[in-house]
C-alpha cells in the first residue's frame, strides 16, 4: 500500500473522484493544504468533504515554494510518502517541483508549468508547428490594443494563469476589448490568494465545435483513451454547458484529432501524466484551443469510465506513484455518456429548482444534483457557477447527450423577489 501526498485540490468532482481512485487503488493518502477552512466551506451538506478522510490532514503555506519545499521534506522523513499529486491547476507546476524535490515520479516541472501556462504553451506549440490559432501575448493596455488591431477582429481574449473559463471572452471591437481587460486587470489575485501574472493572450476566433482529448503519457509514450464532445454556452459563449464520451465524430477524424493533441504534449514537453487537451475542429482541421496536464474536470473522467471502463483519476494517481496504469478497455454495457449543466439564467438568490421528479424518475441518468434553495446565484460567465448537473448512459449508441440536454431543459429555477430599486 503506497502513501501518495495531495497538495490541495478543487472543491468540485475531482475532490471526490481523487480520493476514491486513490482508495480504490489500494493506496492511501495525506492532505496539504494552506487553507483547510477553505475545503470546510464547501463541504457536502450530508457528508464531510472527500478530502477530510486523509490519513493526515496537514496545514502550511503552500503558495511559499522555499517553505512548502522545506516543510515536506521534513514530513517526508516522519510519514514517508511515495509520490505526490495535486487535482488543482494552480498547484501542478508547485507539485512538479515538490515531487522533483522529494525524488519522487512524475513530470519534469518545465513541461508541466509550460502547459499550463497559456502563453507559454502557445509559444512551445507555434516552434513546433501544431495547429493553433494565430496569437499574441501582451502587457498593458496599449500593447494590448497594437496587438489586437494588427490581429484584426473577431479575438478572444484570455488569461495565461487562470482555469474554468474564467475571465475568457469574445471581443468583436476596441470597446469590448477595453472592457475584457479592464476585467481581467481588475482580478489581479486569483482563488488561492497567488498573485497573477499581468498578461493578455490574445487569440484569433476560431470556428467549429469543440472537443477534448483524454490522454495517458508513460515514458514518452502517448495512449489517446477517446475523444470527448463539449457544448459552450454562457454569457462569453464559453462556458461549458454539456459533453458526450465518445465524441459523435468519424474515425478519421477522430485519429486526427488525436494526433494533434499528442503533438501538442510533445511540443511542451509533458513526457508523463493524464492529459486534457481541448481543441476546435475548423474548417481547415482540428487546432489546439488549451493544453491541461492533469484529468478532465467537470466529471469527464466519469464519463470516460462508464463508456470504457478505464479509470483516469486512478490511473494518474498510479503515474505520481511510479506505477504504470491499465489503459485496457473493458465492455461496460455503456455506448455513450453524457452530462449537461444547469446555468444560471441570471444572478439573484434561488428559491428553488422544479422539474427534478422527471431526473429521478429516468432510468438512465447515473447521476445529478441541483443547488439548494438560498444559494446565490452568479452569472452564466464561467464553469465555476453551475446550478446542477444530469449524468445520463445511453446502452444502445449515441442518445446520452440528447436525453441529458432534454432534461436539463425541463430544469427550472425559481428566484426571490428583488425589491424596486435593490439590484439582483
Amino acid at each position: 500500500m503506497a502513501h501518495l501526498l495531495v497538495v490541495e485540490s478543487w472543491v468540485g468532482a475531482m475532490s471526490g473522484l481523487l480520493p476514491r481512485a486513490i482508495r480504490e487503488a489500494g493506496h492511501r493518502f495525506s492532505f496539504l493544504t494552506r487553507d483547510l477552512h477553505h475545503y470546510l466551506r464547501s463541504a457536502p451538506a450530508d457528508r464531510p468533504h472527500p478530502l477530510l478522510a486523509a490519513e493526515n490532514v496537514l496545514t502550511t503555506e503552500t503558495n511559499d515554494l522555499p517553505n512548502l519545499l522545506s516543510y515536506a521534506e521534513g514530513v517526508h522523513r516522519v510519514l514517508r510518502f511515495d509520490g505526490v499529486v495535486t487535482s488543482c491547476d494552480y498547484y501542478l507546476g508547485t507539485v512538479a517541483r515538490l515531487a522533483a524535490h522529494l525524488g519522487l515520479p512524475g513530470a519534469a516541472p518545465e513541461a508541466v508549468e509550460c502547459a499550463y501556462r497559456k502563453d507559454l504553451a502557445r509559444a512551445a506549440m507555434h516552434r513546433a508547428g501544431v495547429p493553433q490559432p494565430a496569437f499574441a501575448v501582451t502587457q498593458g493596455w496599449t500593447a494590448t490594443s497594437h496587438a489586437a488591431d494588427d490581429m484584426g477582429y473577431p479575438l478572444v481574449v484570455k488569461p495565461v494563469d487562470l482555469c474554468a473559463g474564467m475571465y475568457v471572452r469574445r471581443v468583436d471591437d476596441g470597446a469590448e476589448l477595453r472592457a475584457a481587460y479592464d476585467a481581467l486587470a481588475g482580478f489581479p489575485v486569483n482563488a488561492r490568494r497567488q498573485p497573477r501574472m499581468p498578461l493578455v493572450l490574445l487569440e484569433k476566433l476560431l470556428d467549429g465545435p469543440e472537443v477534448s482529448v483524454e490522454t495517458v503519457t508513460v515514458d514518452g509514450v502517448t495512449t489517446v483513451i477517446g475523444v470527448t464532445d463539449k457544448s459552450l454556452a454562457g454569457t462569453s459563449g464559453f462556458v461549458e454547458s454539456g459533453h458526450m464520451f465518445p465524441a459523435p465524430i468519424d474515425p478519421d477524424l477522430t485519429r486526427a484529432v488525436g494526433a494533434t493533441a499528442t503533438a501538442a504534449l510533445a511540443a511542451v514537453g509533458l513526457d508523463h501524466g493524464v492529459a486534457h487537451t481541448e481543441l476546435r475542429l475548423t474548417p481547415d482541421g482540428p487546432r489546439v484551443v488549451e493544453v491541461n496536464p492533469r484529468p478532465a474536470g467537470n466529471q469527464i473522467t466519469e464519463l470516460v469510465r462508464r463508456v470504457t471502463g478505464i479509470d483516469l483519476p486512478m490511473g494518474y494517481a498510479q503515474l505520481a506513484l511510479g506505477e504504470r496504469p491499465d489503459l485496457t478497455p473493458t465492455d461496460t454495457g455503456v455506448r455513450s455518456a453524457a452530462i449537461a449543466f444547469l446555468l444560471p439564467p441570471r444572478p439573484g438568490t434561488v428559491t428553488g429548482i422544479t422539474g427534478t421528479g422527471a431526473v429521478a424518475a429516468e432510468p438512465r441518468v447515473v447521476d445529478w444534483a441541483v443547488k439548494p434553495a438560498g444559494h446565490r446565484a452568479g452569472e452564466a460567465s464561467s464553469n465555476n457557477h453551475y446550478l446542477g448537473h444530469v449524468m445520463v448512459v445511453d446502452p444502445t449508441g449515441a442518445g446520452a447527450r440528447s436525453l441529458a440536454d432534454r432534461l436539463v431543459a425541463g430544469l427550472r429555477v425559481g428566484y426571490a423577489e428583488v425589491p424596486a430599486g435593490v439590484p439582483a
